[in-house]
């Protein structure tokens, strides 16, 4: 079956499963996100030491992998967006979106005519490469790409409502760690002033017929989130991963080994 593309994946309220990269450029990372069930993966380049050459990289490894692939690029400038969809990223992610002001920006950056500013640059990585009408080429390019605001503070959080209803956006995310700060309680995700924050974020998403993305470390947290309305869930990332799995195997490879005398 013809794996779905992230705005195919955004028509619908289905549970979405993905991972994210933060650390580890290999390109064999996205087929084992993929081998190991992964249906997209998010590429970061905001908290990363990732250039747009490693992003490249990995993200021809993810189309080979038939896994799609968003980036968080580092800031809203027009070279951000565009850039990383050139180098062939079927989605942008965009932190600390403020305002319906922006967001009309980051659509524009995004997109070709008539439904943006995107310079054109054509048979390169974004189109695989491929000689063709350019007309369709651009339509095609405006169909597939997928766009998500995350909302990290409290001016995004009071504009959630006009963000959200902007055309172009196909999804909004909630940037848990960075909201908290900004309401004043750092990572206090049971205080309710980040609860009644989380409400409103996806009432105005669910209002717009927008995806809700969320980064969880757990089943049980994805379960609860997916109940509230979020359809996107990032589970963990290599980092995190990586780390718990060290940690837990060498912690029983000790208690395994405790108490044991070695030969002599």
């Amino acid at each position: 079956m013809a794996t779905n593309t992230l705005k195919e994946m955004m028509q619908h309220r289905r549970l979405k499963v993905g991972s994210s990269i933060f650390e580890l450029g290999s390109p064999g990372i996205p087929h084992i996100m993929k081998a190991a069930g992964a249906e997209w993966v998010f590429i970061d380049m905001e908290h990363s030491g990732f250039s747009f050459e490693s992003v490249k990289w990995l993200l021809q490894s993810a189309k080979a992998a038939e896994l799609p692939a968003f980036v968080r690029v580092p800031s809203s400038s027009y070279n951000h967006i565009a850039r990383a969809l050139d180098v062939g990223a079927e989605g942008v992610v965009l932190p600390m979106v403020a305002s319906a002001d922006e967001a009309r920006h980051i659509v524009d950056c995004a997109k070709y005519l008539p439904k943006g500013h995107r310079g054109v640059a054509l048979q390169v990585a974004h189109d695989d490469y491929r000689p063709g009408p350019v007309l369709n080429k651009l339509r095609g390019a405006n169909q597939r790409t997928a766009v998500m605001a995350l909302i990290e503070t409290v001016p995004g959080l009071e504009g959630v409502e006009e963000i959200a209803a902007v055309p172009g956006i196909d999804c909004i995310g909630i940037g848990h760690f960075d909201l908290s700060n900004s309401l004043g309680v750092p990572g206090q995700f049971s205080h309710p002033r980040f609860r009644n924050a989380v409400k409103r974020v996806n009432a105005a998403a669910l209002a717009n017929k927008r995806s809700i993305f969320r980064m969880v470390a757990s089943a049980a947290e994805a379960a609860r989130l997916y109940r509230e309305g979020a359809d996107l869930i990032a589970y963990s990332g290599d980092i995190w991963v990586l780390f718990q799995a060290l940690q837990t195997g060498m912690d029983a490879v000790r208690k395994r080994c405790k108490g044991i005398k070695p030969p002599k």
